[in-house]
């Protein structure tokens, strides 16, 4: 007789949420109770940093990923009705990837993943805008560039429409000679 010993492991379903850049996102995460010891947020290609720690009544910061410090946070820190949501603010496409967001439960003494969020921050939305170090205002230059590019081009053909003009008509104006003037440039009959 052959023993056969299966392991069942539940997994949450995921959910993809699709953000511009700019935006600040809310990543929703309900744990069963309200005896949360610890909170884990993760993200697969961030491999040994954290998206967000918080144990102990307070965040964690050694091990958070540098690009995430000051911009993530709990929607409720005190976890009401096991609430551990995270809000990411003013997102860009290098935030893109699977979040996982753990908890460790008093009681349980075992980590449960309670919820896998794809983010999906595709470049070239018009929400906010990306901010780049030669564009600190994140992209909203590009149209008075382009205005004043236009305005300049257009002030160009005015002026030289404006000679073109002005040179055809001295060209194919009629002379306006004296007729005395006229009359000594005639050849002298004899």
């Amino acid at each position: 007789m052959q023993l056969s010993i299966i392991h069942l492991i539940v997994v949450p379903d995921q959910k993809i949420i699709t953000a511009e850049s700019g935006q600040d996102v809310t990543l929703t995460c309900r744990a069963p109770n309200n005896n949360i010891l610890v909170i884990e947020w993760s993200r697969a290609d961030l491999t040994d940093k954290y998206v967000l720690l918080y144990q102990d009544g307070q965040f964690v910061p050694d091990d958070q990923h540098p690009s995430l410090k000051n911009r993530v946070d709990l929607q409720d820190r005190q976890m009401k009705d096991g609430d551990v949501s995270l809000i990411l603010r003013d997102v860009t496409t290098a935030d893109d990837g699977i979040y996982q967001c753990r908890v460790f439960i008093e009681g349980a003494r075992t980590w449960k993943l309670v919820s896998i969020i794809n983010l999906n921050v595709p470049p070239g939305q018009t929400g906010g805008q990306e901010k780049d170090e030669d564009n600190k205002d994140g992209g909203k230059e590009d149209g008075s560039v382009w205005l004043i590019v236009g305005l300049s081009v257009s002030a160009v053909l005015l002026v030289i429409a404006v000679l073109g003009l002005l040179i055809y008509r001295k060209k194919h104006q009629p002379s306006k000679e004296h007729p005395a003037d006229q009359h000594r440039k005639q050849p002298l009959q004899t």
